[in-house]
């Protein structure tokens, strides 16, 4: 009768500020903090962190993951642990720190079919010298605009409309009127080959189906 009255329950618990690392190992945080003897809270302090570094052999050795394993501690401990740091210990004001805003990228391309990287490229290329590489990454360039623009919009489109974008988009650094470029058919072709076929599949599944309806079941 006393062992069951005297059960513990999680509500009535304190509440684990590391829940991965379970309620023994608060309480072993728990008990360093309480130790006067500082030399003794040392010691007990160091034999935490191996049973830390035990979860996990592979890491344990590594001096990056050694700090967070102090760092841990510290925090189990409510920055409430006085003891000898092998490593700077991270106050309690800079972990809690929120962190600055992402500043998201507000790019609206005029011609969004293209993608950023094609502009990417595009910077990258006027910045070389001229000779036969950058012709060739132009060339490249607008080969897979071509391939872009029929992808998202047209069976087909004019080199002239691609030099004419290609133009605009570097500036009027980049003219490649004149070229010819891959037939828009080759695109196209590669783009069908792609293309899953579930037609053939779903005419059999059909017609084994109409096959079996008429036979009887036993």
């Amino acid at each position: 009768m006393n062992l069951v009255e005297n059960l513990e329950y999680n509500t009535e618990r304190a509440h684990l500020i590391i829940p991965e690392y379970g309620r023994h190992f608060q309480k072993m945080v728990d008990h360093a903090v309480s130790i006067e003897d500082r030399e003794e809270r040392n010691k007990v302090a160091k034999s935490i962190i191996s049973v830390m570094g035990n979860l996990q052999p592979h890491l344990r050795d590594v001096p990056d993951f050694q700090h967070k394993l102090w760092d841990q501690l510290f925090i189990m401990s409510d920055f409430k642990l006085d003891v000898d740091s092998p490593f700077p210990i991270t106050s309690k004001e800079v972990l809690q720190k929120r962190p600055e805003p992402l500043a998201y990228p507000q790019n609206h391309p005029k011609y969004r079919f293209y993608g950023n990287n094609i502009k990417r490229m595009i910077d990258v290329a006027v910045k070389w010298e001229k000779g036969d590489m950058r012709d060739g990454l132009e060339y490249a360039i607008a080969n897979h605009m071509k391939k872009c623009y029929l992808n998202w919009n047209k069976d087909t489109v004019d080199d002239t409309a691609i030099f004419q974008h290609l133009l605009e988009l570097s500036d009027g650094q980049i003219d490649l009127t004149g070229e010819n470029l891959t037939d828009s058919g080759q695109f196209l072709k590669n783009r069908i080959a792609k293309t899953p076929r579930y037609g053939n599949n779903n005419n059999k599944k059909t017609q084994r189906n109409n096959n079996n309806r008429g036979k009887k079941r036993y």
